[in-house]
């Protein structure tokens, strides 16, 4: 969300983002629960940094190294000293928890599609000025047409 807001400084209003991120079902993270909106708006309120270790533990418990290049004799290490190596994701989103995260920081969706086999993208604009989005329903619904055509189980 920090970064959202700050993407939101910079870009002009009415200006476009695409946004790519893993989806947690077709990665190594797929063991681990979803994260919420409301762990996303305490993260903000709070100003957590990239250095917050507050997932290692259940990271390194429920990582699938089947799913990674990572060694495992040397991930722990990696983690623990995520802000060089960026080892862990700090949090897990499905279709529908990145697009509500998108909607709760006041983006317009205009597209969305989770791919095979790890990936969500999302075309969004910031309103103008003042604005707020309008039509977020349609992908925010259950059964909206880009969840129904998700790869991943638990989008549908």
């Amino acid at each position: 969300l920090a970064a959202l807001a700050e993407w939101r400084r910079v870009v002009r209003p009415g200006g476009h983002l695409l946004m790519v991120a893993p989806h947690r079902d077709g990665t190594f993270d797929h063991r681990r629960p979803v994260t919420s909106l409301a762990h996303l708006v305490e993260d903000q309120r709070r100003g957590t940094g990239e250095d917050d270790l507050t997932h290692l533990e259940e990271t390194l418990a429920l990582h699938d190294f089947s799913r990674d290049v990572t060694d495992p004799r040397t991930h722990a290490a990696w983690c623990r000293d995520n802000l060089a190596h960026r080892a862990i994701h700090h949090h897990t989103f499905t279709l529908r928890s990145l697009l509500e995260m998108l909607d709760h920081a006041g983006l317009e969706l205009l597209a969305a599609e989770a791919r095979w086999p790890h990936d969500i993208y999302v075309l969004a604009r910031f309103p103008s000025a003042g604005g707020r989005p309008a039509g977020n329903a349609r992908f925010l619904h259950p059964g909206a047409p880009a969840a129904r055509r998700s790869p991943f189980a638990s989008d549908r």
